[in-house]
Order: structure tokens, then C-alpha cells, then sequence
């Protein structure tokens, strides 16, 4: 399927005419704020923008990633990106630094009125690419995302770490962000946030947030998460959970009585016990997992997946929770027919769930295809035992959608 070519605004591609060929080429000017706005407006599910050389600009859709062939950018040039990169790190020298020091440079982005970014510029074969990921201008709630009642709970911890897990994109800082406007609207707490970069946008309500952005406001989450300890939060949101001296602050300010919560990139609560105990040497590592089994209130887990009506995804969550099997199995290990997947098999009387488990309930009420269902899945040829029956009706026997399918576009002008 052919991808329509677009027509922008004057404004937006203003390239002059072909020069004589004994004349060097001029660059074209991009009007950045211009041509992202035009890019969000082509559909109302856009959770990312990607400029990369060779291809014209993209968005992601609902998981699958769509070229938008303007009249005159149906191919961007390494100067194209990196005059987009420029426009987007204005005179901020600290991403113009680490971008040249380090090869990437993360950054908060924002256009008034439209919506703000989180952005990521990074340097590859020779050249600037551009990730932008889309930021909401108001605090998704509960119901927004379709959150388990169940992490309404974490509202009312008054210490230990709780942990939201998943993949790149899998709305993590959403999550948090929903759990953080109901504590600001519910508890009166001095609540401090260390974030690289900023996101959601928390204003004081009944809390007081202090919201600290890495590079900008302190140089790393370690550093910060130590000060905080002398700052007087109750609650300390920390952006990642990235090296191990961040995640021994982390134990050390949930022992003494702070909540912490933060994020790892982990697919499921089992990898993140693994995760957070295989980043210290192996003399340090049952220690850990006694002090683990104490702080740990809840993990978390997220998986996005693509609605059977094309119509924006959905999470499937898995939630681990502390109690006294749990906590035996994080101090002691992993072992047959004691795992946290089977603790989370028979907590539902806990209000603990597994992925499969909230799979299947997608699956059956008709909100996911059964096979991306199965793709989404943990064991898949174990949920597709558990559904043998669903699976045996014609009706329900779906191909897998196609990633690398093309979709057309329409964009307004």
C-alpha cells in the first residue's frame, strides 16, 4: 500500500528553487514547531516522532510505525535531521555537550499549546537522528489508562520501594504519573521527583512536588537521591533505577522510612528481582535480597498491546505484592513450585495478577485479537492451552497482524 504525499504548509519546507549546477546547494530551512504539529495531527494515537536520514519523517501509531511523505521531505538529509536536532536543543548548551561528548543527548521538548516531548538526539553512521516521545498535557487518571483498582494501594504506603516495570514505551511514566496526581490530591506530603527529563508537569494541590531534572537541576540520579535524604520527602519518585549506587540509596531511603517509586526496564516482577540482585557481586548478593524482601512493597508490570479495533492499545499489568510468601521467595530464591509467578497464580485474593491471566480476560472480552494475544504473552503455548476453547472457534482464527505493513495517512493541511 502506497504512502500519500503530503503538501505543507509554504511556512513549513520553504526550499528554494534548483540551483545552477556550478552553484553549491542551498539547505533548505525546516520549521520544526511547524512540521511536528503537522505530524501530530495525523492521527489522534501518535506516541512517537522519529527523523531519521534516508526515510521521511514517521510516527508511531498504535506500535506500528508510519512514513509521512511531505511535498518536499519525502526523504530527510543528514542536514535536515541535524538542523531539527539544533532547532530542538536551542541554546541549551547542557544536550549540545553530552550530545557531542557522549554520542546522545536526552531533553524535554515543548510547543505551546500543542504538546511537549520527551526527546532523545542521538549520533549514528556519521549523522543526527531524533526520537520524540509524546507527553500528554494533562495527568492521565486511573481510568484513563485502565489501571487495576488495585494500585490505588500504593496511595496509601508510607514506606518501601514499589517498582513499574516494562519495556520501552509501555507507559511506565504514565502509570507513575497517575499514581502521583492521586497521592498530590489525597495526601498532604512534600513529595520530590528526580527525572531525566521532566515529563508530566505536577502542579502543588495538596502536596507540595518538587520536581528535580537530571542534568539541568543535578547531574545524576545518585547524587540526587542522596540529597533528598536531607530534604525532608515523604515520597521520592526516581526517573530509573539505572546503577547499582542508585539502587542502594534507593534500599537505604526505604529503609528509614521514605516511599520511593521508580521504574526498570524489566519484562516481568521475577526479572526484576534478577535485575536488581545481579548488579551486585555475588559476596553481596544474598544481602541484598533479605533487605529486597523487607523494602519491596509492589512491582509492577507492563505490557501495551494493540486493541483488536485499531483503535489505540491497552496495558496488560502484572502485579506483584508483598507478603509473607512473596517475601520468602525474594530472600531465598526461586525454585520449583515456588516461584513468584505461582504466588501470583493464587494471590488474586490479594488483588495480585499474572500477564497471561489479564491476556486472557483481553482476549475473551473481545478487546485484543487472540493472536497478538498470544505474541504478548509469557507461555504462550500454555495460555493457548487455557484457551483451548476460545481458540477452537473458526471466528476467532486471526493471522498475526503484519508489523511491517504500510498505512496511509491523511494529514490536514
Amino acid at each position: 500500500m502506497s504512502t500519500p504525499t503530503q503538501t505543507l504548509p509554504p511556512q513549513l519546507n520553504s526550499a528554494p528553487a534548483p540551483a545552477p549546477v556550478s552553484t553549491p546547494p542551498v539547505q533548505r530551512t525546516i520549521h520544526t514547531a511547524q512540521l511536528v504539529t503537522a505530524m501530530l495531527k495525523s492521527s489522534p494515537h501518535v506516541s512517537d516522532l522519529i527523523f531519521s536520514p534516508g526515510r521521511a519523517p514517521q510516527v508511531e501509531v498504535s506500535g506500528q510505525l508510519v512514513e509521512l511523505k511531505y511535498k518536499g521531505l519525502e526523504c530527510l538529509s543528514s542536514d535536515d535531521t541535524s538542523s531539527i536536532a539544533k532547532d530542538i536543543m536551542g541554546k541549551n548548551e547542557t544536550p549540545v555537550r553530552n550530545l557531542e561528548k557522549d554520542g546522545s543527548a536526552d531533553l524535554s521538548y515543548g510547543i505551546t499549546g500543542v504538546a511537549r516531548f520527551r526527546v532523545n538526539i542521538f549520533k549514528q553512521r556519521g549523522s543526527c537522528a531524533v526520537v520524540m516521545r509524546v507527553i500528554p498535557d494533562k495527568i492521565p487518571g486511573f481510568q484513563d489508562l485502565h489501571l487495576p483498582a488495585a494500585l490505588s494501594e500504593i496511595v496509601e504506603l508510607r514506606n518501601g520501594i514499589v517498582l513499574v516495570t516494562g519495556p520501552t514505551g509501555s507507559g511506565k511514566s504514565s502509570t507513575l504519573a497517575a499514581v502521583l496526581d492521586k497521592m498530590n490530591e489525597e495526601k498532604a506530603y512534600h513529595i520530590l521527583t528526580i527525572e531525566d527529563p521532566i515529563e508530566f508537569l505536577h502542579r502543588h494541590k495538596k502536596s507540595t512536588i518538587h520536581q528535580r531534572e537530571l542534568h539541568t537541576d543535578t547531574p545524576s540520579f545518585a547524587l540526587a537521591l542522596r540529597a533528598a535524604l536531607r530534604q525532608a520527602p515523604k515520597v521520592i519518585l526516581v526517573g530509573e533505577m539505572r546503577d547499582r549506587e542508585t539502587i542502594e540509596i534507593a534500599l537505604e531511603a526505604s529503609e528509614t522510612g521514605h516511599l520511593v517509586l521508580s521504574t526498570l526496564h524489566t519484562i516481568d516482577a521475577a526479572k526484576t528481582i534478577e535485575r536488581i540482585v545481579g548488579v551486585f557481586p555475588l559476596s553481596d548478593q544474598q544481602g541484598i535480597r533479605t533487605r529486597l524482601s523487607k523494602a519491596f512493597r509492589m512491582i509492577v508490570s507492563q505490557r501495551l498491546l494493540p486493541k483488536k479495533d485499531k483503535k489505540g492499545r491497552i496495558a496488560a499489568v502484572e502485579i506483584l505484592k508483598s507478603t509473607m510468601r512473596t517475601r520468602e521467595y525474594v530472600e531465598k530464591g526461586e525454585s520449583e513450585g515456588k516461584s513468584l509467578l505461582d504466588a501470583m497464580r493464587d494471590g488474586s485474593t490479594e488483588d495480585m495478577q499474572y500477564f497471561d491471566g489479564e491476556i486472557e480476560k483481553l482476549i475473551r472480552a473481545g478487546i485484543v485479537d487472540f493472536e497478538t494475544g498470544l505474541t504478548y504473552s509469557t507461555n504462550a503455548g500454555n495460555l493457548r492451552l487455557e484457551m483451548a476453547d476460545y481458540a477452537d472457534e473458526p471466528r476467532n482464527r486471526r493471522p498475526a497482524p503484519d508489523p511491517n505493513q504500510t498505512v496511509d495517512v491523511e494529514i490536514e493541511r
